[in-house]
Parts: C-alpha cells; sequence; structure tokens
C-alpha cells in the first residue's frame, strides 16, 4: 500500500477536497457531481441525515484531515514498515460518517479493510474511499465493502450496542478484536454558565438528533438548579421540531412519560426528565441533581464505561468544552481505545 508518506498525502488531499466542498452551491467551492449525488442519495434514504448534518459531518472531517494535524497524530507512534493485515470494520449507522475514523486508522497503518455498511449509511463511505483511491492509486483495493458473511480477516473493529456487542464477542472473540458497545456523553452544569455556553451545550445536545454517542444525553445540575436559563438558551433550536423523525419522537416519549405519570419539564421541542440513566430516547435528556462537586466526580468515575465525552468547564481532565463534542480530534478515540496502538500491534 506504499509508504505511510503517500498514504499521509492521500488524506491531506481529502482534507482539502472536503473542506472546498460545497452541497449546494457548485458556483463556489470545489464541483464534484458524482460526490454530490452520493450525498444527496445518503440523505434521500436516510431520513436522520439532514443536509446541515450531512455538511456538518463533512465540513468536520475536512477541517481535521489537515497535514499538520495529521504528522502531529501519527508521530506519536513507531510505524514500521510491515505486511498488512486485513481488518474487519463493523460499521454503526447512526451518524454521516461514524465508521470513517476507524477507517482511517486502518488504512494509514497500512492494513487492509473489509468494511460492513451499517444498512442506513451505504452512500457516503463509499463515495469518500473512491475520492481518497483518486488521490492515491496505491490505496486502490485496500477497502473492500462486504455484503455477505464475512470471511478472510486477521482482526475486527465492532460498533454496536450492549446487545450486539455480546454477539461479535462470540464470533469474533478469537481474533484480536475492538467490541464497542453503548456509550452515551454527559455535561456538569453549576448554574454560573453563561448563555453563551449553554447555546454552545444545544449543539451537543441537538447536533445529530441526539443519536451520537457523542451526543449530550444526561445533565448533571445542582439541586435547585433554575433551569428557565437553559431553555431560553436553547430557543435557537426549536427548529428541530420541523423535523418529522424528531418531532413523531418527541410526541411519542411525551405521551408515554404524560400517561406514566413521570414528572418532566417541558421546552416544547426538549423533554427534561429526571432520571439515573444515560440514554434518553429521542427528543428527551435525563437529568440527575447533586449536593458537591465531589459527589458528580464519584458517580462519574464509577459509571466511566458508560461515558463517551463529559461536557464541563474546569472539572474533570480529558473534559470536553461546550458545544464541541461533535468536532472530535484525531486523537479522540472511541471508548479511550487506542486504535491505531492496537492495529499497529496486530
Amino acid at each position: 500500500m506504499g509508504s505511510l508518506e503517500r498514504r499521509l498525502q492521500a488524506f491531506v488531499k481529502l482534507g482539502h477536497f472536503l473542506r472546498d466542498f460545497r452541497l449546494d452551491d457548485s458556483s463556489s467551492g470545489t464541483s464534484d457531481d458524482e460526490f454530490t449525488r452520493a450525498v444527496e442519495r445518503a440523505g434521500s434514504r436516510n431520513g436522520w441525515f439532514t443536509r446541515e448534518n450531512l455538511r456538518h459531518a463533512l465540513s468536520a472531517w475536512g477541517k481535521e484531515l489537515t497535514e499538520e494535524n495529521l504528522r502531529t497524530w501519527i508521530s506519536d507512534y513507531e510505524t514500521p514498515q510491515k505486511d498488512p493485515k486485513v481488518v474487519a470494520i463493523i460499521m454503526a449507522g447512526n451518524i454521516p460518517l461514524v465508521g470513517f475514523h476507524d477507517l482511517l486508522c486502518v488504512l494509514i497503518t497500512g492494513h487492509r479493510a473489509l468494511v460492513k455498511l451499517a444498512s442506513g449509511d451505504t452512500e457516503l463511505l463509499p463515495a469518500v474511499i473512491k475520492k481518497l483511491e483518486g488521490f492515491e492509486p496505491e490505496l486502490k483495493g485496500s477497502t473492500e465493502f462486504s455484503k455477505g458473511v464475512m470471511k478472510g480477516f486477521d482482526a475486527v473493529i465492532a460498533t454496536g450496542s450492549d446487545n450486539t456487542s455480546r454477539y461479535f464477542e462470540y464470533y469474533f472473540g478469537n481474533k484480536p478484536h475492538i467490541i464497542r458497545k453503548n456509550r452515551n456523553s454527559a455535561a456538569v452544569l453549576t448554574g454560573d454558565e453563561s448563555q453563551q455556553k449553554l447555546r454552545a451545550l444545544g449543539e451537543d445536545i441537538f447536533r445529530y438528533f441526539g443519536l451520537g454517542c457523542r451526543s449530550v444525553s444526561k445533565l448533571f445540575v445542582p439541586e435547585g438548579y433554575d433551569f428557565q436559563a437553559l431553555f431560553s438558551a436553547l430557543e435557537p433550536f426549536e427548529d428541530i421540531k420541523d423535523h418529522h423523525k424528531y418531532h413523531n419522537n418527541y410526541d411519542y416519549n411525551k405521551a408515554v412519560y404524560l400517561m406514566s405519570e413521570f414528572p418532566f419539564l417541558d421546552s416544547g421541542f426538549l423533554i427534561l426528565k429526571e432520571d439515573s440513566g444515560y440514554a434518553s430516547p429521542i427528543g428527551a435528556v435525563y437529568y440527575e441533581t447533586y449536593a458537591s462537586l465531589e459527589e458528580v466526580k464519584e458517580k462519574l468515575n464509577s459509571d466511566r464505561e458508560k461515558i463517551q465525552c463529559l461536557v464541563s468547564e474546569g472539572f474533570l481532565a480529558g473534559e470536553v468544552p461546550f458545544g464541541q463534542t461533535q468536532n472530535p480530534s484525531l486523537s479522540d478515540y472511541a471508548d479511550g481505545v487506542d486504535t491505531v496502538e492496537f492495529l499497529l500491534k496486530t
């Protein structure tokens, strides 16, 4: 698959293409009819993949795939030339290009990828790979998309739910593997946040309709917290209720809570329900009150296997700034497992 330098330069060119790509305006930026059609098909085949969310996913990767970022990231590893292995990647399909980071890790380390796409996201990744192969012909054939039973692989990266992870363990447990389960993201509020910070939190909550593991689905708030400031800050996101799939879920979950006589707060487009869980349903966010921040630290430490991101300010190491959960860096590995390190040992 050529040298690391050639592979790296291919991703640099891909990043440049994605930064310039414009979904709606072919008169400026990069015009690529074939790629545009693939993006539009992705949106038409998955009702959650709105144009805005597709733009965000492509733009976020474009911003991250710079030469400086890629070199800084990969320079932390020893990357000797070695015989490539075939790595099976079983991808989730909850948000656009959710499995791209795994594929990037496989290809940049010189391996080959056997990819099982989720049924909800079958268009974007093949289109991106076609662009990548155009930038570096030596990458042609390094990614294969599997539609049937996956065979002939040496290692596995599988992303799914707590339920599917048991099947993955059963089928792939005899191979080197990374198997991911359910994770959710949380935010710790103190009551001193500015309206700007709370508005930024809306991006963490509503981007991709809350479907991603990096979407904030749980809030920790001090006892006696006044939610009015939060509701006021989130008003700019009210248009989300115009999306029929989101609105149907919001209405359904509101009806369930009403019939079950669960107490909850309602902004008209977001439900806040007091609950010790992390995985809130679409249209709702759980919250939990605390008496002291030390109490929250203990809770988060005991639940660390359930948490992908923690949004806070000056609270814990590794925290994510308000509004940034959906803009991970190259070194932000899912579940905290270093994918590149795993692949270099495979």
